[in-house]
């Protein structure tokens, strides 16, 4: 029960997975709202413009009946009568034309924004499995589809009938009507009839626009365990980034070992702890710690240390407290400087002994290491 609870897309979907979808052209669009708008604005423009554009329409009804005895003798005059009808023709139409190309570019924009995904352009075959598309045939959607198409044709339907019959006498008189008074009012009265016919599309498209919204969520829908693949792949596989950090931990460890052979002096604790000390007065304004390891990295740097002949000193209390309060390329602390100046002077003086010879230095004892940085001191 738990597998499939988790297989079940019962999630919302993530932010992620709305841009990825938003990538692939997935977007909530309405066809009816497009329609809606198209439709809307064209017939806006029939009533605001339909005297200029009667004007048009009949300048070339009336040059295009005109004949001319030039005509039959010169099929170029002829020609040019054909490109002046057509001229005003385009000149009657230009208008409403580029309206409803606004009209085609800023409806979608109402739901879903405007989008362009060349990723949607791409072929699918899939599309071409008969069975596949079987089954999108009777699938639940195109069922909706279909209750929407048979409720918008009865409407629509039922609309126009009343419309054409509130409004037959009207179309009746119209026969009786000179020419030049007649083709207004016809374009008036049809661009009436259209606007109570669109306006059954209102209904249409408020039902439609919040089904389609729902859709597209309902269809992007994920399951717990889609969220927990998508989880595991922002954040990466977990024994990925443990590897990456075990190697990224062997590449500092081998970079921190490289630097015990050039230490000043080691200080151990003597076995448990060790921490690799390094001063120029040229570029350094206090000595700090280039190596530091406990148990098999610490014996590890002692190793290292007397391979290279680097100074070893057991200083307990001091090697705790810079392990504990340095890190890695860091300065040592203030309150240590008079100790690790001590250690620094015993490693001088035992390299020149060994240069030189002569009597070795006595190793320094009871460095002043503060309690409060020893953990130890502060256990007791």
């Amino acid at each position: 029960m738990a597998e499939e609870s988790d297989l079940e897309k019962t999630e919302p979907a993530s932010p992620r997975r709305l841009e990825k979808a938003r990538e692939e052209g997935q977007v909530a669009r309405s066809r009816e709202l497009v329609t809606f708008v198209m439709l809307t604005t064209g017939i806006s423009a029939l009533w605001l413009m339909g005297e200029m554009m009667a004007n048009h329409f009949g300048s070339a009804l009336r040059n295009g009946l005109q004949f001319e005895r030039a005509s039959a003798f010169d099929p170029s005059h002829m020609m040019v009568q054909a490109g002046t009808a057509v001229l005003h023709a385009l000149q009657a139409l230009m208008p409403m034309l580029a309206m409803m190309l606004v009209a085609a570019l800023v409806a979608p924009m109402a739901l879903g924004g405007w989008l362009f995904s060349s990723k949607s352009l791409a072929p699918n075959f899939s599309k071409l499995n008969p069975v596949a598309g079987i089954g999108r045939m009777f699938s639940a959607e195109s069922l909706a589809e279909l209750v929407k198409t048979i409720v918008k044709s009865l409407l629509i339907g039922g609309v126009a009938w009343w419309v054409i019959s509130d409004n037959l006498a009207a179309i009746m008189a119209l026969l009786s009507e000179p020419v030049r008074a007649a083709l207004p009012h016809t374009l008036k009265l049809v661009a009436t009839s259209c606007a109570l016919i669109t306006g059954a599309l209102l209904l249409v498209v408020a039902i439609d626009v919040p089904y389609q919204l729902w859709n597209h969520i309902r269809k992007l829908r994920m399951s717990r365990e889609d969220l927990r693949q998508e989880q595991k792949e922002s954040d990466g596989d977990p024994q990925v980034k443990a590897q990456i950090r075990r190697q990224q931990q062997q590449m500092a460890k081998r970079r921190m070992m490289a630097e015990v052979p050039k230490a000043d002096i080691i200080v151990t604790n003597p076995t448990h702890f060790a921490v690799a000390l390094k001063y120029h007065d040229k570029d350094m304004r206090a000595p700090r710690v280039v190596a530091k390891g406990t148990d098999l990295v610490a014996l590890r740097i002692r190793a290292m240390a007397e391979e290279n002949k680097v100074p070893i000193l057991e200083a307990p209390p001091l090697t705790r407290a810079l392990y504990r309060h340095t890190q890695l390329g860091q300065e040592i602390p203030v309150a240590l400087y008079a100790a690790v100046a001590e250690v620094l002077a015993w490693a001088y003086q035992l390299n020149r002994q060994h240069s030189e010879g002569g009597v070795a230095p006595r190793a320094p004892t009871d460095l002043p290491v503060p309690e409060s940085l020893d953990p130890l001191g502060n256990a007791a």
